[in-house]
């Protein structure tokens, strides 16, 4: 007897491989936490001169670049802001033959003494943070880092603190959780999407 094979016509079937998604955070929730998060550092910060955003791309350049312009709201102050590529500084890094692809990176200035405030969008094992601690030492001796991290997902696998939270997003390992903007990118209205995505690669 030929055994009878799987249908896949069958919508049953085909729903088990689909991914689900859902927003855990919209463009206003962000914007909000973000407000919140401007007023936490400012009030952590003894010396606004020597305050400096640092982003870690890709997710964390319009992060900053909203959190200087709080900044200047809030207190008239002017916030250096760089943008730091950790990619080279990551200890999980496998990419076999292949080059690792490389981001812009842009520092103004030195951080020797600075209050630097490092800022990514989706924090999970906190290496890429660990990474972005290194890479930043050769741009110079901060006083201080702290670290923003617009979502918190969880599974951290070195002991990474973050000093100022959007949101705690409790997920499962494999989920994948990306900020999005509407027009592609990051361009346009942000939101946090986490993807029901078992079999997905790269979940931050």
């Amino acid at each position: 007897m030929t055994p009878t094979q799987p249908n896949s016509s069958n919508p049953r079937a085909a729903s088990a491989h689909k991914t689900r998604q859902k927003t855990v955070l919209n463009d206003v929730g962000i914007r909000r936490a973000l407000m919140r998060i401007s007023h936490e550092i400012l009030e952590r910060c003894e010396d606004l001169e020597r305050l400096y955003l640092v982003a870690i791309p890709n997710g964390g350049v319009p992060l900053a670049r909203i959190l200087c312009a709080n900044l200047k709201e809030i207190a008239g102050v002017e916030v250096v802001v760089g943008v730091l590529d950790t990619t080279l500084y990551r200890d999980d890094l496998n990419t076999g033959n292949e080059r690792p692809l490389l981001r812009d990176t842009e520092m103004p200035s030195a951080v020797d003494e600075r209050f630097v405030v490092l800022v990514d969008d989706v924090v999970k094992t906190g290496r890429t943070i660990r990474a972005a601690m290194d890479a930043l030492m050769d741009f110079g001796r901060p006083k201080i880092v702290q670290v923003v991290g617009l979502v918190d997902r969880g599974h951290r696998e070195l002991p990474i603190k973050l000093d100022y939270v959007g949101k705690n997003v409790p997920t499962e390992a494999a989920e994948l959780v990306q900020l999005r903007g509407e027009r592609g990118g990051l361009e346009g209205a942000l939101e946090v999407v986490v993807t029901d995505a078992i079999e997905q690669e790269g979940a931050r």
